[in-house]
């Protein structure tokens, strides 16, 4: 529908953007406003939706061409990525969560000035080749759907009734009839895109690539099952038979709804993506930068001073475990991790290295993995795991407190005398750590929460035991020298 080139923006200091410029002219002034007022309205949608391309300027050249200026995304098409193989399930559910999230919001609508009610956007040409996939620092696999609404900004002049605009392979029934789409037209595209998606075949194959060929296709061909076109496949029922609901002929067959897909889909999220994720963003994580050497800290003593006059909480009971508290000082609040252990094991511990990381996890609940561990050759890893919940303000203090400071106590008690703190250990936190602390406790503002809280610790838990540790031990052991010094990640 058109061509897409590289650009910049100078006047935000030379930023890196890409402009579409359609393919047909809009003589005339009315075609014109028409095509500014639905640029208008699609051009919100990104800024509703972190699914949907931001579109931050639009026009019609002085020659009558159309065009849209967009946020330049550098990853791969989802089409590249099926043609490259099919995906798995965790893979597959994580993105089509996204992008069904960025239906959503355009199915529900934009509020316009000129209207009382919100004005529903239909994509009209939902495909492989217009979700871009790119990799987000705090989020891992970030689907973005393009081109919303330019199949009917191509179809501005409303006497081309004979104009079909759209991909033959993914248009709806109704759509070929021409007729008035409503957002479950979308869906049957979507239905036969996660198809595609898990197999890497259309579920209808057209004998020509015409017109009149897809449309006898859509129209009376029984989309083919999985097992039909892929020997051996496994996909849960639950999922294949929403696929096969999607591409129903007639849209009352279909689900109403993308918020109707995603609940059809929460069992299967949560079996299989949650955890997926998790575990993408262990090897960003570890790989992000190189575990560095760092001469011991000049520790403020004031900060000790404080720190070693702590008394153990009564509310706390006087067993192995591990808890975060920002502690008052005359300079602000400190960041403090306290751990109570046997007092041999401290003595052990106060000649190790010291190294920390973390992870996190939106959903079902924004909750974040701060793991430290005091290592050494002789005596191997103490692994002090903490959970913060980050939709408290406890979770939301401790996060944009490490992230700020860089730096935190290590309170070390003792079982045999849980009074006062035995011991202070300070732990310094990487520059890149810093910054997915800070959007992590961002976006957990805004993130709502669609499950338990239990269940996203359970998840960090599991992925602490089943590759975090392994992949930990594995880094400290390359590099390991016994002097005692502080590691970070």
């Amino acid at each position: 529908m058109g061509r897409v080139y590289l650009a910049e923006d100078l006047l935000l200091g030379s930023v890196k953007v890409a402009i579409k410029l359609l393919s047909q002219t809009l003589p005339g002034e009315k075609l014109r406003d028409r095509f500014m007022q639905e640029a208008m309205t699609c051009a919100q949608l990104g800024q509703k939706s972190i699914h949907v391309v931001r579109v931050t300027d639009y026009g019609v050249s002085d020659e009558g061409v159309p065009f849209y200026v967009m946020e330049y995304l550098q990853g791969q098409s989802l089409s590249q990525m099926i043609n490259a193989q099919p995906l798995p399930i965790p893979r597959f559910l994580g993105l089509i969560r996204q992008i069904c999230l960025g239906l959503q919001t355009a199915h529900e609508g934009i509020i316009l000035k000129t209207q009382p009610d919100p004005v529903p956007i239909i994509h009209r040409d939902i495909k492989p080749s217009n979700i871009m996939i790119v990799q987000d620092p705090t989020l891992g696999e970030l689907a973005k759907i393009l081109d919303f609404g330019i199949a009917k900004l191509m179809q501005i002049d409303s006497d081309q009734t004979n104009c079909f605009m759209g991909t033959l392979a993914y248009a709806s029934p109704e759509q070929m009839e021409g007729k008035e789409l409503d957002s479950r037209s979308d869906i049957y595209s979507l239905g036969v895109m996660m198809f595609q998606m898990l197999t890497g075949h259309l579920p209808m194959r057209a004998s020509s690539h015409t017109f009149g060929s897809w449309y006898k296709v859509h129209q009376t061909q029984t989309p083919k099952r999985m097992g039909e076109v892929v020997s051996g496949i496994k996909v849960p029922k639950l999922l294949e038979d929403l696929v096969m609901d999607c591409v129903a002929k007639q849209p009352q067959d279909r689900p109403q709804s993308t918020q109707e897909i995603l609940q059809i889909l929460e069992p299967l999220q949560a079996r299989y993506v949650n955890g997926f994720r998790i575990s993408q963003r262990i090897g960003t994580t570890l790989a992000r930068v190189p575990v560095t050497r760092q001469p011991a800290a000049n520790e403020i003593v004031q900060e000790d001073q404080v720190c070693r006059l702590t008394v153990w909480p009564a509310g706390k009971p006087i067993a192995e475990i591990v808890f975060p508290h920002p502690l008052p000082t005359s300079q602000g609040p400190l960041s403090t991790l306290w751990a109570m252990m046997p007092e041999a094991e401290i003595n052990r511990r106060l000649v190790s290295t010291r190294y920390n990381t973390f992870i996190c996890t939106m959903a079902p609940h924004p909750m974040m993995l701060w793991l430290t561990v005091l290592y050494s050759s002789a005596h191997g890893a103490r692994w002090l795991p903490c959970y913060l919940d980050l939709k408290t303000s406890l979770g939301q203090d401790m996060a944009g407190l490490l992230g700020q400071t860089g730096t935190y106590k290590l309170l070390l008690f003792a079982l045999e005398n849980p009074r006062r703190c035995a011991h202070v250990l300070t732990c310094n936190i990487s520059t890149p750590q810093r910054s997915l602390l800070q959007e992590w406790a961002l976006t957990a503002r805004s993130r709502p929460s669609t499950g338990a809280m239990n269940t996203s610790r359970d998840l960090l838990r599991n992925e602490l035991q089943n590759k975090l540790k392994a992949k930990v031990l594995q880094k400290l052991e390359s590099i390991y020298v016994d002097t005692g010094s502080n590691l970070y990640d």
